[in-house]
């Protein structure tokens, strides 16, 4: 489900997704009327804008995830320092989308969602630290936890922060989907984070991902 102010916004995401033959978009919306047709349609990816005149992209972040059965939220906007991403992100939001994300990548982006990967360009997600007036110490405590982790507990950080999921991670490094559980487990207990998402933010501000971008493709690609 697609959640837009903008018309043609929310018709060219359809049209996108709708060409993947794995992929049906149940509904189109604005923020205004997000929250109810996620009720109706159950739908298991809502891609939200950030920004919308009407009911902005937090609020209706909030409101999607008090529901029962809450889809998976990935949020989009404009640029990719955007002050409100990383709020976002804190709040529950499985990763962000750039408006201008290669037509190509955008199927495979919502693929990694729905099969509960992290979408996170380690480059915009740079942007949104050094952007964000309330990363400062606090944040670079958290990310010191990351020094607790184990040498292959830090490999698996990598791999989720590029948005892989336990079966991606596990074919990557060759270890079954339980152990990687097992590790993601150990990951979040140690970081003392409720989701893949702060675990990545964190990998990001512990500068895990700098070297690594240089060698790996971006999530989800």
């Amino acid at each position: 489900m697609v959640v837009d102010d903008e018309a043609l916004v929310r018709s060219g995401f359809r049209l996108i997704l709708s060409s993947a033959g794995d992929i049906e978009v149940v509904a189109t919306t604005t923020g205004a009327e997000a929250v109810e047709t996620v009720r109706r349609e159950q739908p298991d990816v809502v891609l939200l804008d950030i920004r919308m005149p009407d009911v902005d992209g937090l609020t209706v972040l909030r409101r999607l995830h008090a529901l029962p059965k809450p889809p998976v939220v990935a949020m989009l906007t404009t640029f990719d320092a955007d002050e409100y991403v990383l709020t976002a992100l804190r709040s529950g939001a499985a990763g962000f989308l750039l408006k201008d994300t290669e037509p190509n990548h955008l199927a495979q982006l919502v693929r990694t969602l729905a099969a509960g990967g992290v979408v996170m360009s380690p480059k915009a997600s740079r942007a949104v630290w050094q952007n964000h007036p309330g990363a400062t110490a606090a944040d670079d405590e958290e990310a010191g936890r990351v020094g607790r982790l184990s040498e292959r507990e830090r490999e698996v950080l990598v791999l989720i922060a590029q948005g892989l999921s336990n079966a991606e991670i596990g074919g990557r490094i060759h270890l079954s989907a339980g152990t990687v559980k097992d590790h993601v487990s150990a990951i979040l207990t140690k970081l003392r984070v409720g989701s893949r998402v702060r675990a990545a933010l964190l990998a990001q501000r512990a500068g895990l991902l700098d070297d690594d971008t240089r060698r790996r493709p971006e999530p989800g690609r």
